[in-house]
């Protein structure tokens, strides 16, 4: 298992060894012993979400206040996926910026996610799934929402076709926005 660093503090992807025969392919998606020993993470999972798309729903970019936060362990089951994350972090010397990833089952590439980072994905091809391992459970209100649009952001989302959104996306608030309300949570070190 390869553990590396991206462009934001505190995100990391994750390359599994896999193991093929005529029977197929066995690999370890994730070991929070070696996100601790290489990344210095200690993650305990508290909740698996699942979300399904059609091709071309793009999804985010969502994150969550500290507290009660929540970091996220993010892996694509089925499918295709265009990954982006974006540091909402105040005082992150990558404030403002993103990290791109194509996640893909077959690849079992994942993505971890520290607390205050945003996420969101592009699904590439019908059915994609997309599986959550979360390190808090659901929190109503503690939801942090920025317009994956926001031209200030300028997202390399490059969808092919219309993109299929949610109202709460499409209508969700600019970084400016969130941060002339208050919302952003603090930098609190990688």
């Amino acid at each position: 298992m390869r553990i590396e660093e991206t462009t934001i503090p505190g995100t990391f992807l994750i390359e599994p060894d896999p193991v093929s025969d005529e029977r197929g392919v066995f690999y370890e998606a994730m070991r929070s012993d070696e996100l601790e020993r290489h990344a210095g993470i200690v993650f305990q999972p508290r909740q698996i979400n699942y979300s399904v798309s059609r091709r071309h729903t793009l999804r985010g970019i969502h994150s969550v206040s500290i507290p009660p936060g929540q970091a996220k362990f993010i892996t694509c089951v089925r499918g295709v996926l265009r990954d982006i994350v974006v540091d909402l972090r105040l005082g992150s010397p990558t404030f403002g910026r993103h990290q791109m990833t194509e996640l893909d089952a077959a690849s079992g590439r994942s993505v971890y996610v520290p607390e205050g980072v945003g996420h969101g994905f592009l699904a590439l091809t019908d059915d994609a799934c997309i599986c959550y391992v979360v390190s808090s459970t659901y929190v109503p209100g503690t939801q942090i929402d920025i317009n994956p649009f926001d031209p200030d952001l300028d997202l390399p989302w490059n969808c092919a076709g219309t993109p299929l959104l949610s109202d709460k996306d499409a209508t969700a608030p600019t970084l400016a926005e969130a941060l002339a309300a208050g919302v952003l949570p603090p930098f609190q070190g990688a």
